[in-house]
């Protein structure tokens, strides 16, 4: 009973969980004990002073005076109602304020009794004023152990607090519990003895109360390494036997390196090899060559020919008598790839096909069977290659590109295409700094292309405010004149009221008044138009019909237009670095000096600014990308937020936890060394806590 106790007992029948909370505690995904306690604070204040009135400042946070209320009074009516109280130290006065929950106020406390509050003050004049503070008698505050102590706050989304649910009743929630339930039944151990003795860990028992109610600051300290190592080593833990397991998989063998490969190399390609690239190929083939399945992941910065590897070891599959897929996230992206692909290999005498959501259902009907008889012998397509109706005489090679897109039940699905299972190339144009490849691909073997094709110019990034724009649209027109072409990106594609970002909509109009026809002619491109709309616009962009191409983000990958010379980004505040970077890699790709022009609006944060000004000075994705991680932490890493990217971690952070994870990873490798299935009595307990997380994130992997 003692190991299931907390995962069992739902919150509804917790002491301390009032009836109201039940369903918004569940909303939240709060279903029991274990998750309850899992809810980790965001901050400490510290309790431990008292302050006189007279000493708190412009500078104090938090701060806790003990006095009386001597006066209250009610102003104002509805909505602009306001209650007042007079709060007096025995020396000086300041004011209590609130704008909501009024009559409970007045009907719950009264004039010249002695209270407690607590709160975040603000200064008016020389006057004091501490809005919504928490009250309490002494006898109240050393039931709710607050004083003396660094106290808990929790982080609370809006839609709770809407609810009337604050972090004040998060922490008198799980306090109720500590010193109830827990004290009457131990937190059991999820780490084994071994393991938390031989690393001198705090037990998960003391670790989950210290967490919420820290004895001091030593403890509090161990508690979180002790809740932090756990979070990242069962994360390794679940990564390295994925690994150990893909390792011993049989696979297809990859013998020989034959005519089709030799042909192409000899006298197709488009342009010389970097050593990065030969290199990476030749770990690729090493992989296939070994008689296990290969699964990697291929990572290099934009521009660095990733696609060119890709289609050169898809022909090392054909030229040992297998077919290959290439799977990409949008029909943007597999048209591009199909019609560089296609003009690649044609030559050679072979067949490459394109399949997506848009194929034509005659189209389909005669594709489909040529696939299932091997007659075909590239497929590039979307989703679309999932489908039951979609089978492969025998595929042998499988490559996802922009792997961050897409779910480890697709790469699966991919896999099950064939009796044997093809080998897999992830590939990612988003450079993944080392702590989150660890984590996030450490059942993966790792690949780079560190090195960019000769003769590329960096592009030249310039940061811009909007009260520039004029300048920049002259910019913009004198690059036109040189036959050269723009693309403006847009965050939004309609109006919205609430962020007050100029949209994509209402850019293009002003756009048509600057660059008016029919001397410029002007593509837009955006997620809710029509495929056929879109190839259209793209096509009219590509040919060089249009000179401006006006697009959202739906441009940010594949899209190559060597002759365009110029990116520029409306409301660039609103990217994160490494999608800047991304939409950035889609100039530069000719012979021609290019730019990037990142406007923003004249007020920025210090962050914002810091942003703008590592774009300017960087051109490195790996850079960047260990910068991304440092100003915006792991669950955003990849710029937008797609389902399968984000590491929903509640505790441990990549960018400053480094050297436990590195710890986490180190006793992971040992123990799946040892132990790979985990069959040892001392590991039964990884075993089920494994099964139990996977349960809860199963469908962590899928995408809409």
């Amino acid at each position: 009973m003692a190991q299931n106790f907390y995962k069992d007992t739902p919150v509804q029948d917790l002491p301390g969980v009032k009836a109201w909370c039940v369903p918004i505690l569940e909303d939240e995904g709060i279903e029991t004990a274990h998750d309850l306690l899992h809810q980790f604070p965001s901050k400490y204040i510290d309790r431990s002073r008292m302050y006189k009135i007279k000493e708190i400042n412009g500078a104090s946070q938090y701060i806790q005076v003990s006095g009386k209320i001597t006066h209250m009074a009610i102003t104002g009516t509805g909505r602009g109602q306001r209650l007042t109280a007079k709060f007096f130290d025995g020396e000086s006065y300041m004011d209590l304020v609130w704008f909501q929950a009024i009559d409970y106020i007045v009907r719950t406390y009264h004039e010249n009794v002695t209270y407690i509050v607590f709160g975040k003050p603000t200064i008016f004049g020389n006057k004091v004023q501490l809005a919504h503070p928490e009250i309490d008698t002494p006898t109240s505050i050393m039931k709710k152990k607050v004083m003396g102590v660094q106290q808990s706050h929790y982080s609370i989304p809006e839609k709770m607090k809407r609810k009337k649910f604050t972090s004040a009743t998060m922490r008198s929630i799980i306090v109720e519990e500590l010193e109830g339930t827990v004290k009457r039944n131990p937190i059991p151990e999820n780490l084994p003895q071994y393991l938390v003795d031989g690393l001198k860990l705090m037990s998960n028992h003391d670790a989950l109360v210290n967490i919420h109610l820290p004895g001091n600051d030593r403890l509090l300290a161990e508690a979180k390494y002790r809740l932090k190592f756990e979070e990242l080593f069962y994360l390794q833990l679940k990564a390295q036997r994925a690994y150990k397991r893909n390792k011993g998989f049989v696979g297809n063998v990859f013998n020989t390196i034959g005519d089709i490969f030799n042909t192409f190399y000899s006298k197709h390609l488009p342009f010389p090899l970097t050593g990065a690239q030969k290199r990476v190929i030749k770990e690729i083939y090493n992989d296939c060559r070994s008689g296990k399945q290969m699964n990697r992941l291929l990572q290099g910065d934009v521009g660095s020919g990733k696609t060119l590897v890709a289609t050169m070891c898809m022909l090392i599959a054909l030229d040992n008598g297998y077919q290959a897929c290439l799977m990409v996230p949008t029909e943007i992206l597999a048209n591009q790839h199909f019609e560089t692909i296609y003009q690649q290999l044609s030559p050679l005498g072979i067949n490459v096909a394109l399949l997506t959501g848009s194929t034509k259902q005659a189209t389909r009907k005669k594709l489909l069977p040529m696939l299932a008889s091997g007659e075909i012998n590239i497929v590039i397509g979307t989703h679309a290659l999932l489908e039951d109706s979609v089978k492969f005489k025998r595929l042998g090679l499988a490559i996802i590109d922009e792997q961050h897109r897409f779910g480890v039940a697709q790469r699966a699905k991919l896999q099950a295409k064939n009796a044997l299972p093809p080998h897999v190339l992830v590939m990612t144009a988003t450079p993944i700094p080392r702590t989150l490849a660890m984590t996030m691909y450490g059942d993966l073997e790792v690949s780079t292309i560190d090195e960019m094709p000769p003769g590329r110019k960096p592009v030249m990034t310039y940061h811009q405010f909007d009260t520039n724009r004029y300048q920049v649209y002259d910019f913009l027109k004198r690059e036109i004149a040189k036959g050269r072409q723009v693309y403006i990106v847009y965050p939004l594609i309609d109006e919205n009221e609430k962020l007050d970002y100029q949209s994509l909509m209402s850019g293009y109009e002003q756009l048509l008044h600057v660059f008016p026809k029919p001397q410029y002619n002007i593509s837009m491109v955006h997620g809710r138009m029509k495929a056929a709309e879109k190839d259209s616009q793209m096509q009219d962009f590509a040919s060089g019909r249009s000179q401006i191409l006006v697009a959202t983000t739906v441009i940010e990958v594949g899209v190559n237009v060597p002759n365009a010379s110029v990116m520029l980004i409306e409301s660039a505040e609103r990217f994160g670095l490494s999608q800047l970077h991304q939409l950035r890699g889609r100039v530069g790709r000719g012979a021609d000096q290019s730019y990037c022009v990142l406007m923003t609006d004249t007020e920025i944060s210090k962050t914002i600014q810091t942003r703008m000004d590592i774009m300017v000075g960087s051109t490195n994705g790996f850079d960047i990308a260990e910068w991304d991680l440092r100003l915006r932490g792991e669950g955003d890493i990849e710029g937008t937020q797609q389902s399968g990217t984000a590491l929903k971690m509640k505790i441990a952070d990549l960018s400053t936890d480094t050297q436990i994870l590195h710890r986490a990873h180190d006793a992971a490798v040992k123990i799946i060394e040892a132990d790979p299935e985990l069959n040892a009595p001392a590991n039964a307990i990884l075993f089920e806590e494994l099964e139990e997380r996977a349960k809860a994130e199963e469908n962590w992997g899928n995408i809409s």
